[in-house]
């Protein structure tokens, strides 16, 4: 068929053609923005979910759900080396910029960006990753203490009274919130908290790895009463159906019932990874229905695509410690595994593995859902792991990083 009318959209964070499955949680962060409007209480929401769920492509959507509801938004990625401050300054300041257009908001307005202007100056001694233009001078004594959580409060609070005065919300969108780092992360939590307290329309709507909940609650341990947590997970048979067949349909093709029960099968119901296997079988099919056996035919170049570029870019950024780390979890299965049990596969004591464990975690590529149990981040990575690794060579071999 046709690969200039394929309707499937493999990749990070690239939209899917029909965005299933996700009502509800869509749902909750417009009564949260809605609530806040209206001077009423809501918690933030901050999505949890392995990779490869859509959580990028959900924030997204939400944004531009936010916008066209009239909501001001700012929108962050968290990197592993760029602080929480150098992240949000340039963005706050566009905001504020925006929010001063708005009479009734803009003395308020000016006023945050005054405080934008003390808090990138005293900071940036000890964040100087910081890089913001500043529109107006400082204001002595305003957001310009040098302490990132009473500074960042008095920033926030600046921003909510203008969001206030221009009858609008501030929603600030932070994807990967795993990265920040704690004293940043407990930072972020005081300030929001403080906008509550007085009842100001700032709410954060965050995405992050499932150990994002217990970090956040490891920085402030009153942060599980400032937020929701949903999880996103696979998409459930009818919801991944969907996904698969309306795109199809679009465009005027059809998808067998066996060729959609293969597909969930090979995919376990994860959004990415049906998009991977869509757009193959579309490419391999010669015309609709799209088969049973054009999906077998297509699962071999769907997995090969995905080892060279969603399982391969997480793989290459391994010591070749955490690689037999990881090898040796995907040889207990899918997971979670008990760490004693992973450290019998490689032959040594569970202490010793402490550093690599940490920095696997650190890495976002495994996390504890119980205490002493680790699990993959990445669905399917434990299939990957064999095939990049065959054999048994990696259990004899020396770890040379710890």
């Amino acid at each position: 068929m046709d690969p200039v009318l394929n309707p499937y959209a493999p990749g990070a964070g690239s939209p899917p053609p029909e965005l299933a499955g996700r009502g509800d949680v869509r749902e909750s962060v417009r009564v949260c923005i809605e609530r806040l409007r209206r001077g009423r209480h809501a918690k933030s929401v901050l999505m949890v979910g392995l990779r490869g769920v859509g959580k990028t492509v959900l924030l997204d959507k939400m944004r531009q759900d936010a916008e066209a509801a009239g909501a001001h938004t700012i929108r962050i990625e968290a990197p592993e080396n760029k602080s929480l401050p150098a992240m949000l300054a340039p963005q706050l300041r566009l905001a504020l910029l925006r929010l001063s257009r708005v009479e009734a908001a803009r003395d308020y307005a000016i006023r945050g960006l005054r405080a934008l202007a003390g808090f990138a100056r005293k900071l940036k001694v000890t964040y100087n990753d910081i890089e913001v233009g500043l529109d107006f001078d400082p204001e002595p004594g305003l957001a310009d203490n040098g302490d990132l959580e009473g500074d960042l409060t008095a920033l926030l609070e600046q921003a909510g009274d203008a969001a206030k005065h221009a009858d609008t919300v501030l929603v600030i969108f932070i994807d990967e919130l795993q990265y920040v780092q704690e004293d940043q992360m407990a930072a972020l939590i005081s300030a929001l908290h403080r906008c509550i307290q007085r009842q100001l329309p700032v709410t954060v709507v965050g995405a992050g790895l499932p150990q994002l909940r217990g970090r956040m609650g490891e920085a402030k341990s009153y942060a599980e009463r400032l937020f929701d947590f949903p999880e996103i997970g696979p998409l459930a048979t009818a919801d991944a159906t969907l996904a698969l067949v309306k795109p199809a349909a679009d465009e005027g093709v059809e998808l067998e019932a066996e060729a959609v029960a293969r597909i969930l099968a090979e995919t376990g119901g994860y959004p990415y990874f049906l998009q991977e296997w869509g757009k193959h079988a579309w490419d391999v099919a010669l015309q609709s229905p799209i088969t049973g056996e054009d999906v077998v035919g297509a699962s071999t170049e769907a997995i090969a695509a995905l080892d060279e570029s969603f399982f391969r870019v997480r793989f290459d950024r391994l010591t070749p410690a955490e690689k037999r780390y990881l090898r040796a979890m995907a040889e207990l299965g899918a997971g979670p595994h008990r760490s004693g049990d992973i450290a019998q596969q490689l032959g040594r004591n569970v202490q010793s593995f402490g550093p690599t464990r940490s920095s696997l975690i650190l890495k976002g590529m495994i996390w504890s859902p119980t205490h002493g149990d680790t699990a993959f981040t990445v669905p399917l990575f434990d299939q990957f792991m064999k095939r990049i690794m065959p054999g048994d060579e990696w259990a004899t071999g020396t770890a040379v990083e710890q």
